[in-house]
């Protein structure tokens, strides 16, 4: 069964493909309808639910008048509105992040440059244990910090399982040499990773500090590709919110420099050499 996000996206295709049809500008739709201009983008990249009296106007204003038609877009927009699992983590989950988890559980593909942070897939318990505490320190009396490493770690279900989440990951040597949590809890980490990377749906890549200057310098960011919906989202996080690019030429970009930097990186192979010797030597254990 498909996902409330992807039956969101699906629903926001569907919506802007009619729009297009009926040769509407969204500036207009948003004036006839008295949305803002930001909702109808929302609405269309699958960002936000709607109401079903919003989606028979919008349907109206498109020249929707088949019984038939109008009736599988309601369907449609009563089954997207349905919570998914990680809502259950409300209380500890972020409203803007809550997109990106149900993005992520429907993706067939991630390819991801990281600069400072473990990818959260690929996270131990002990890890982001840690990353909450030094993020939200103000949040350290253990209940929501817990809450917020179970739901990592249930996030992770789909690297597993007979069709798993395909992960392509390049991380910075900095992101290894950061020893978060002491050596011996950073050791653990290094040796998860080579651990994940022996899956064959998961490729981790080192990009070393001799690399020289590269262009996803100063950033980080992740490709979802999707098996059900067509279009790759490119997400970046920041400390307060987020942004989702969908824009075929920004996409098409950012997968440039997601091939420049996988040039430069080690093979994976020279990567989990790398990272044992890290992990053996390097943090002295």
């Amino acid at each position: 069964m498909d996902s409330p996000t992807v039956l969101r996206r699906r629903l926001g295709s569907e919506l802007r493909r009619l729009r297009e049809r009926a040769d509407l500008q969204a500036k207009f739709v948003a004036d006839e309808l008295g949305f803002s201009a930001s909702k109808v983008s929302r609405i269309e990249s699958g960002q936000t639910t709607l109401k079903e009296s919003d989606i028979r106007a919008m349907l109206e204003l498109y020249g929707v008048s088949d019984e038939a038609e109008l009736h599988q877009f309601i369907s449609l927009t009563r089954r997207s509105t349905q919570r998914g699992w990680w809502h259950d983590y409300g209380d500890s989950l972020p409203e803007w992040f809550q997109t990106y988890v149900g993005l992520e559980a429907d993706a067939s593909r991630i390819r991801s440059y990281e600069s400072e942070l473990v990818p959260g897939l690929l996270q131990t318990a002990d890890y982001a244990r840690e990353v909450f505490r030094t993020f939200w320190p103000e949040q350290d009396s253990g209940h929501i910090i817990e809450r917020r490493v179970k739901l990592r770690m249930q996030r992770q279900e789909i690297i597993r399982g007979p069709k798993p989440l395909t992960v392509h990951a390049v991380l910075s040597e900095a992101v290894l040499r950061r020893a978060v949590g002491g050596v011996d809890l950073m050791s653990e980490q290094v040796k998860h990773l080579i651990k994940a990377a022996q899956q064959p749906n998961i490729t981790v890549q080192v990009l070393p500090f001799s690399a020289g200057a590269h262009p996803a310098m100063g950033t980080n960011f992740r490709i979802l590709s999707f098996s059900e919906v067509p279009g790759e989202i490119v997400f970046c996080e920041s400390v307060t919110s987020s942004l989702y690019i969908e824009k075929e030429s920004d996409v098409a970009r950012h997968e440039h420099v997601f091939d420049h930097i996988t040039s430069l990186a080690m093979s994976p192979t020279d990567s989990a050499s790398w990272m044992q010797q890290l992990a053996t030597e390097g943090y002295g254990v």
